[in-house]
């Protein structure tokens, strides 16, 4: 990009025909950045907003915000955006002076963003970690001008990629030895994966709905992964891996794809013949199809916030390093306090909103779990 040169805003709300061309141009593309996303989240009353930064003639950031109304307060989310070269220290500043000022003239709470601009590679004072001074020149930029690190972290913080960019054999030696050897007693043992369609997303649902009652998370109702899954899929973004043993579905993987990146988003499970290791396999044939695609990483999608073995995903943080795959850490969820006052009040109260919801939901979801799933 010439330095120096102009750069324009410009803001629309629909669509741009080459939106999801031009985002998967840019440094750490990303799904939720699509006109699919936009499309499926508008559904559930967010209402989208499509700005472009234009340099010397060329896209030089993007960024689909999502506008909300909460009550009589009006709130504003760019997920994992803006999308541009953060290192580009003119045009960093540009950006996040626009979203302050876009955010102002929206009458918007807040507006909260949380790029894919990683912070360091590797755990903490670890052998393995690398910083990344770009996430840390980004840091200190939004602590400069006035953004607040959030409480409220949309996206998973850290996560897990594995770079694809060997050939099969490269990958499974790069494996823990005991996840190569959990890949191979699965198919030795008889678990069977195949490729899901529209017609098993109740099966998905239902087996979602019992691991997140056995593991204790909250979900949505079925209707807005039906949504989720039938948008992406008609999109050609998304992938559905089911295990089964002897005919008999016991485990399967969603993953989506973008940019050369694959996104395991959700998995699931009935509990049965968990020592035949069918999660293993899935993983194994998702990373395979996502080589397959040309993409050129596949993210676990989470990793803890504190790398402890207290911490709740600790247990699905090993299965997930056992494939090889190096932990990524971003710099979060930041919001710029567009109206202090009222941002104070909705900050005290949203953590607080968030664990009633959750209370709430976890009756819906033990009702849930108790649909036994189908083999016909």
């Amino acid at each position: 990009m010439a330095s120096g040169s102009e750069i324009t805003l410009s803001i629309s709300p629909a669509p741009p025909a080459d939106w999801d061309e031009a985002a998967a141009s840019l440094p750490a593309a990303h799904l939720l950045q699509t006109t699919h996303w936009a499309a499926l989240k508008a559904e559930y009353g967010w209402r989208p907003h499509y700005l472009r930064w234009e340099q010397a003639g060329k896209t030089a950031a993007l960024a689909l915000v999502l506008e909300r109304k909460v009550g009589f307060l009006r709130l504003l989310y760019a997920p994992k955006a803006p999308l541009l070269n953060w290192a580009d220290t003119e045009l960093r500043l540009r950006v996040l002076e626009d979203l302050e000022q876009f955010a102002r003239r929206r009458g918007a709470v807040s507006i909260k963003i949380d790029p894919d601009v990683v912070l360091a590679y590797g755990e903490p004072n670890s052998e393995d970690e690398r910083p990344n001074p770009t996430g840390k020149a980004l840091r200190e930029t939004l602590e400069s001008l006035g953004w607040r690190f959030s409480n409220s972290q949309v996206q998973f913080r850290n996560t897990l990629w594995l770079d694809l960019t060997p050939d099969e054999d490269e990958i499974l030696r790069r494996m823990k030895q005991k996840t190569r050897y959990n890949i191979r007693l699965a198919a030795r043992k008889g678990v069977r994966v195949r490729m899901g369609s529209p017609a098993d997303y109740d099966l998905l649902y239902r087996m979602y709905a019992v691991t997140a009652a056995r593991d204790g998370f909250i979900i949505r109702p079925r209707e807005y992964y039906l949504r989720v899954w039938g948008r992406l899929a008609d999109a050609g973004l998304a992938d559905f891996f089911i295990a089964e043993v002897e005919g008999k579905p016991v485990a399967a993987l969603v993953m989506f794809h973008f940019a050369e990146r694959a996104y395991y988003f959700y998995g699931m499970s009935t509990g049965e013949h968990r020592n035949l290791m069918p999660t293993y396999l899935l993983q194994w044939e998702a990373i395979r199809r996502a080589r397959a695609l040309g993409c050129k990483i596949y993210d676990f999608w989470g990793a803890p916030d504190e790398f402890s073995p207290d911490a709740p995903m600790w247990g699905v943080y090993r299965f997930k390093r056992g494939f090889g795959a190096e932990v990524v850490r971003t710099i979060g969820a930041w919001d710029f306090p567009a109206n202090r006052a009222a941002y104070w009040l909705y900050a005290q109260a949203a953590p607080r909103v968030l664990a009633l919801w959750r209370r709430m939901g976890f009756h819906r979801l033990r009702k849930a779990a108790q649909n036994r799933i189908s083999t016909d």
